[in-house]
């Protein structure tokens, strides 16, 4: 009974091998592990529609919007919640901190125009040795915990 008709054909398997990673696809993504969403990140519960339907009427009933500016601007009358900056203080200390600083590319970082000199000391070197001294005679690194440890200093015996 090897007539054509009943030839298995070689590619069959090969279909079958092709379908397999298909199924597996569809049953993950059915799956409710793949879209499960922990909202362990956000610790409140999210607001409901009637809760941001609400602040979105208290919005409108502060602000309008500009269309020169593309802006929404607080209508005559209201005042800005308490701890915003206005306009004018913000764009300040925008200007501020970019006459302090600017941007490095290679670090892909803002850096400061002035470089910080570290506290000088107003100590004379012989001031600075002494409290050096006192300080190595009362602490002690520990280089387990990575810190300075504090040591009682051996007490000197009395003659008697």
């Amino acid at each position: 009974m090897n007539t054509p008709a009943f030839r298995p054909s070689k590619a069959f398997p090969l279909k079958r091998l092709l379908a397999v990673p298909l199924l597996l696809g569809i049953a993950l993504a059915a799956s409710p592990l793949v879209n499960a969403q922990t909202t362990a990140a956000t610790p409140q519960a999210p607001l409901t529609r009637e809760q941001v339907k609400m602040e979105r009427d208290e919005f409108i009933k502060t602000h309008r919007y500009d269309v020169e500016t593309d802006n929404w601007v607080l209508k005559p009358g209201f005042e800005a919640p308490a701890g915003v900056k206005n306009r004018e203080q913000v764009k300040a200390e925008r200007d501020e901190f970019l006459r302090n600083n600017r941007y490095d590319n290679e670090s892909s970082a803002w850096v400061p125009r002035k470089p910080s000199k570290g506290a000088v000391s107003t100590l004379s070197r012989a001031q600075v040795r002494e409290e050096t001294r006192q300080f190595m005679r009362t602490h002690q690194w520990d280089s387990f915990n990575q810190a300075w440890q504090e040591v009682k200093p051996a007490m000197k015996k009395s003659k008697p």
